[in-house]
């Protein structure tokens, strides 16, 4: 029995056996600073005689009844949980009483206090199985049931948990009677900050034709009281009933949960979590300092991808992890058709073909990738799979996929899909049979095609041309397997300044190659784009022709999904060599001025950055000042949203005599609180604060906020003296910190300039005692971080080969074959820059 790293077949064994109902769930959160006391009762049947578990990890265990029978626990381990010797086909009442300590790292039930004025705020974070952490359950997705909740606080806490809550003295109720599975349980404790509002709409009724009903939902919004100056609930209120508005009209099913509160926490280490009428969301998204466009943009895709998962996910759960990806993609495909379709930010899928495909195109290049759904087998496995094939991959093929069935064929079967599972259980294989049965469409081969298969295919144009005129014109595809793909061909011609569309053809391919005859006749184009309007998930191959157009002529390019298009195909080049990195840079440089977009901007000026200091010659890199040449021109664009742009990019890359000056102005002047601590950080970077520590200290004293805290920490790590890198290293690898503070120590000891004093051997020597160590969520970001990417040499793959020639735990060897993998690039692509 593997209670902290569950199997699959565990899972499905224990679910045979066990039929759970009822949870009573008790926290005393006065008894220390360090713990609380967790009391459980929990009501099930036994199915099939046996033994059994449930699954608790605590410090101490002061109680186990079960019906009445005390169980001893002396040989109590959190790896096998609570056994349950022996029962037989009958109902069960088994009570638990524990003493748990409070996280430090974001799992479980998570306690800080606010620099800036000592108060203490609590909340949970329980996926994938740390429900575990704070009461004893049956810690997996298919194993629903209801709760009565009830909570002893210090006076003047507020309790945000699932339900409406009630308060007698200083202890909170609340129940919850509808099935749930225990990783949405939630509770948010402290004095929160506490906004209201109404979300009054419509259900749109299916199918059409029968009249909406009214539909009404409490709002809340919640943060530190530090923090409330800065909330900007009014947006936020508006963003969210868009969502509301939109998953009405197409989902077919009423907001299921009574309320909904969303609730900014500090130290997550996600960006949100869809926990049932309680969503979590990382309170970096309550902007303390000017936010660029791409933040707001990305809060919002935040808070309709969480509120999708109310529906998908909370209503209709999945059965197993394996379907993990089903989950995360359909709330990511969600929120950005309802941000295009109903926000502000009605671009948004030109920002997914840059932001979400470039992270699916780059994990699914990595020797790890693996199929969108995948085993699963127990765990550990599952939280490594939190990554870009869960995400950005599986959301890019269920928008193909709603291409190849028609947009409301697709939503009629999601329609279905919630009125037949609803608060109960699901596979993906019910959802596709919806899909087949609202579109008449034959998917059986899409799952194989899609789902089970790795890698990417790669699409290019295959044409002759007689008298500018194509006199044929098929689409090539490469790479294996062949996938049927639904694709849009866009022919561009450059007129009166500006490049624009002037035909389009969209169709079904598959195999090798696809003739498109409507094509023949028509004008060669100076632009071809085979991917036109990111339909499928690909690598889109340039012809030489449209890519010398494109790198010459990206700043005319009208259309911003065309544009974006074409930024993609020329990273994607230059991660696999077939552009040079200063070719890159140099064209991002030129371009950037002209980006419109300004969510793509910010990406691109980060390619950019990683083009140049970790994919070209070092040679060149060094002395090159064309990219930061190009930022610090930016900071002078009379928009002051661009402008913040392109400061903030200069303080994340090594520093020129004109980016230097700036930054000191910015300390100077500016009074953008966020930007003048990354002035910090740069500057001491660079070794031009004459007193790092006094510097910091006195910005501390303007800022005594958890952000200007962690900014401290960071800039603290980033001064670059072998002394203090060394001490900042030994104290990331012997000490315990939390999850926040590891990040920010992490971001200092990196920054550019630090190559030359950071250790690379040693690294391999302590990588397994850290993971061995630290909880999942500290271990994988220490591991990932830890790893010695500054150095881009063959010894570097050396030593990692011969560590991964070791006997390693499997989450482990996954992380270094990536981060090696990650250098290998780094290192072809050097020598390619460099040739």
């Amino acid at each position: 029995m593997t209670s902290t790293n569950l199997t699959r077949e565990e899972a499905a064994a224990r679910f045979r056996q066990i039929a759970v109902h009822h949870y009573d769930v008790h926290l005393d959160l006065t008894v220390s600073e360090s713990h609380f006391l967790s009391t459980t009762t929990v009501r099930f049947s036994c199915q099939e005689p046996g033994s059994t578990f449930i699954d608790l990890r605590a410090q101490e265990i002061h109680e186990v009844t079960l019906n009445g029978q005390t169980l001893p626990q002396k040989g109590y381990e959190e790896e096998s949980g609570i056994v349950l010797a022996g029962l037989e086909e009958d109902d069960y009442e088994l009570k638990v009483v524990a003493t748990i300590p409070f996280s430090r790292t974001g799992e479980g039930l998570h306690r800080f206090v606010d620099p800036a004025d000592e108060q203490v705020y609590l909340y949970t974070q329980f996926e994938t199985a740390d429900a575990k952490r704070v009461f004893a359950c049956f810690d997996q997705p298919d194993m629903k049931a209801t709760y009565d909740l009830s909570f002893r606080t210090p006076q003047g806490w507020k309790v945000i948990t699932n339900g409406p809550v009630t308060q007698q003295d200083n202890t909170w109720s609340t129940s919850i009677d509808y099935p749930l599975s225990t990783y949405l349980v939630a509770l948010c404790a402290g004095p929160y900050h506490e906004i209201t509002d109404t979300w009054h709409g419509e259900l749109t009724e299916h199918p059409e034709g029968q009249p909406a009903r009214a539909v009404e939902v409490p709002l809340g919004l919640y943060c530190r009281e530090s923090l409330a100056p800065h909330l900007d609930a009014q947006r936020l209120f508006r963003e969210t009933k868009q969502g509301f508005d939109f998953y009405h009209r197409n989902f077919g099913v009423a907001y299921p949960f009574g309320k909904y509160d969303q609730i900014f926490v500090p130290e997550f280490n996600a960006g949100a979590m869809e926990n049932a009428g309680c969503v979590t969301i990382r309170d970096e998204y309550v902007f303390s300092s000017p936010a660029t466009h791409y933040r707001y943009e990305r809060r919002a895709d935040t808070i309709l991808h969480e509120l999708a998962h109310m529906w998908f996910g909370d209503l209709v759960t999945m059965k197993w992890w394996n379907d993990l990806w089903l989950n995360e993609s359909f709330a990511t495909w969600s929120a950005a058709i309802s941000q295009a379709e109903e926000t502000e930010y009605d671009t948004a899928w030109v920002t997914f073909a840059n932001v979400e495909k470039a992270w699916a195109y780059q994990q699914d290049q990595l020797p790890t990738t693996h199929p969108i759904s995948t085993d699963a087998s127990d765990i550990e496995t599952v939280e490594q799979n939190f990554d870009g094939i869960t995400y950005a991959k599986g959301a890019s093929v269920l928008k193909q996929l709603q291409a190849y069935v028609g947009r409301e064929n697709f939503f009629a079967g999601v329609r279905r899909h919630f009125a037949a599972h609803a608060y109960s259980n699901a596979t993906f294989e019910d959802l596709l049979g919806h899909l087949e049965e609202a579109s008449g469409r034959d998917l059986s081969f899409w799952a194989q095609q899609w789902l089970k298969t790795t890698g990417m295919n790669t699409l290019s144009a295959d044409f002759h041309v007689e008298d500018g005129t194509y006199s044929d014109f098929r689409i090539r595809q490469q790479g294996e397997p062949a996938r049927t793909h639904r694709i849009a061909v866009g022919l561009y011609r450059l007129e009166d300044g500006k490049v624009r569309r002037f035909k389009r053809v969209e169709l079904d391919i598959d195999g090798a190659s696809t003739e498109v005859p409507e094509l023949r006749g028509v004008p060669a184009a100076d632009l071809i784009l085979v991917n036109d309007d990111d339909l499928t998930y690909c690598l889109q191959k340039l012809d030489e022709a449209s890519l010398d157009f494109a790198v010459g002529n990206i700043d005319k390019i009208a259309d911003p999904m065309a544009r974006t298009l074409c930024w993609s195909a020329a990273w994607q080049m230059t991660r696999d060599g077939a552009m040079r990195a200063r070719d890159f840079v140099q064209l991002v440089a030129r371009g950037a001025a002209a980006e419109s977009e300004l969510a793509v901007l910010e990406r691109i000026l980060q390619q950019a950055a990683t083009a140049q200091f970790h994919y070209a010659d070092p040679r060149w890199a060094h002395q090159s000042t064309v990219l930061a040449d190009a930022l610090l021109e930016g900071t002078t664009d009379p928009d002051s949203e661009r402008a913040l742009i392109f400061a903030q990019a200069l303080t994340r890359i090594k520093l020129t005599e004109g980016t230097r000056e700036f930054l000191r102005e910015t300390l100077q002047n500016s009074s953008d609180q966020g930007l003048r601590w990354h002035a910090i950080a740069a500057l001491a970077a660079d070794g031009a604060l004459e007193d790092p520590s006094a510097t910091i200290e006195a910005e501390l004293g303007h800022d005594n906020s958890a952000t200007g805290y962690q900014s401290a920490i960071r800039a603290r790590a980033a001064v670059n003296t072998a002394e203090n890198k060394r001490a900042q290293w030994k104290e990331i690898v012997e000490s315990e910190l939390g999850n926040r503070e590891l990040t920010s120590k992490l971001e200092g000891l990196t920054y550019p300039g630090a190559e030359e004093l950071l250790p690379s051997a040693e690294y391999f020597d302590v990588a397994e005692k850290i993971w061995s160590s630290r909880s999942s969520e500290i271990g994988q970001t220490t591991v990932t971080g830890l790893f010695p990417s500054w150095d881009v040499s063959h010894a570097t793959l050396e030593r990692a080969d011969a560590f991964l020639g070791r006997d390693l735990p499997g989450g482990l060897r996954r992380i270094v074959t990536e981060q090696r993998d990650r250098s290998a690039r780094a290192l072809r692509n050097r020598q390619v820059d460099a040739a």
